[in-house]
């Protein structure tokens, strides 16, 4: 009787301590800090720029020790309309997120929208200026020092092959000032190592149309141009390249496996410099968040958010000599891109600078010859204007 009793209690006591344990560990995963991401185009994309986010947030959460459980898509919501996106936040927000992301640059106005209805929900959102003080912030970087490294990438090709017509897919010109300055900067890369560099912006009127993209860089190449450059989603201009027997520089990601023959390098991001750094703050709270990351994230080569990927063997000699030679000026904060002093870059990477104004292509002078780089808010927001050497194709 004595031994049957003795049992009994073991045995309950076995099962409070496993219960314990079990509410110690979370069992049910309830209390898991979740991310919710909302997706221009398909997860499941392999290049450009849905998957360069992905990639980016993955990574971020691996670094981390997160399962994938915790992350939560809602994908193929286009950022045009504001409908779906509003969906997608609810659903996100429905499903227990703590902290959702938004990577298109349309999805702002709902995300300012969901972020006062949601007060204990964090909201990040790429490439736009809102924010708030307390659960809504915005992250972007200095992409066009990456577009200025690519732009030496296609100068030297197009010199290589004795084509100064550069052709360059874009989202928009002049409309934005994310699209102008990545034109811009490419233009002065480009002439950087070849001064007789021409740049054929043509826009898209919107950021990414697999079907638009090809036309556009079809167009292009029809003009005459022999490398083709893109501010645009997919990969389909440098396809259209190698399908036509010139070269590009992609966006995004490494583009190389979509055109081997035509791919010289892309311009890219490293998100998971920004995404490690925002989910780890964030999981501490939203006050916490605001205060480490803040209303607005902006960083460049210098942090690691930006760069070129690996140049592929299609690119003339000297080109990693000449990439390296600038970026390392970049990091070390003895030159930017938009300043009154301009890059001439020898073929074994030894660079002159030259006191020079920066112009637009009507002449109007931005910077006086010696001057310091345009302000951070041109570069975001009023650039409206394309360079000397830029020439914008309706």
């Amino acid at each position: 009787m004595k031994k049957t009793i003795i049992i009994s209690l073991l045995v309950v006591a076995m099962v409070a301590s496993m219960a314990i344990v079990f509410a110690g560990c979370d069992f049910d995963g309830e209390d898991e800090f979740t991310i919710g991401a909302v997706y221009i185009t398909s997860q499941n994309e392999d290049t450009g720029y849905t998957y360069a986010h992905h990639s980016g947030i993955k990574k971020a959460m691996e670094t981390l020790g997160l399962k994938d459980s915790q992350l939560i898509i809602e994908d193929n919501i286009p950022d045009t309309d504001m409908d779906a996106t509003r969906t997608a936040i609810d659903n996100l927000v429905g499903k227990g997120c703590d902290m959702i992301i938004g990577i298109s640059y349309g999805y702002m106005d709902a995300m300012e929208e969901a972020a006062e209805k949601y007060p204990d929900v964090i909201f990040t959102h790429a490439t736009g200026y809102k924010s708030n003080d307390t659960n809504f912030n915005n992250y972007f970087g200095r992409i066009y020092q990456a577009r200025y490294l690519a732009g030496i990438a296609a100068g030297l090709k197009a010199k290589e092959i004795n084509n100064n017509k550069i052709g360059y897919v874009a989202a928009f010109t002049t409309a934005t000032a994310e699209t102008a300055s990545g034109i811009n900067a490419f233009a002065m890369g480009a002439q950087s190592v070849y001064p007789e560099a021409e740049v054929y912006a043509k826009s898209l009127g919107t950021w990414g149309d697999i079907d638009l993209e090809r036309k556009t860089a079809d167009a292009l190449l029809d003009l005459g141009c022999g490398v083709i450059s893109q501010h645009c989603d997919s990969a389909q201009p440098q396809i259209a390249a190698q399908d036509r027997g010139a070269f590009g520089c992609g966006y995004n990601s490494d583009m190389t496996k979509d055109a081997p023959k035509a791919h010289l390098t892309a311009t890219v991001w490293h998100w998971d410099v920004y995404y490690t750094t925002a989910i780890k703050e964030a999981m501490s709270g939203k006050e916490n968040f605001m205060e480490k990351v803040g209303k607005v994230y902006y960083k460049g080569l210098a942090d690691g958010l930006v760069g070129v990927s690996a140049l592929s063997d299609n690119c003339a000699d000297g080109t990693q000599e000449a990439i390296d030679a600038v970026k390392e000026l970049i990091i070390n904060g003895e030159w930017d891109v938009f300043s009154g002093v301009k890059l001439s870059i020898a073929s074994d990477g030894t660079i002159t600078k030259t006191d020079a104004a920066l112009k637009t292509n009507a002449g109007v002078v931005i910077v006086e010859a010696g001057g310091a780089s345009v302000d951070d808010s041109v570069i975001t927001g009023t650039m409206n204007y394309l360079v000397e050497g830029v020439k914008e194709v309706s």
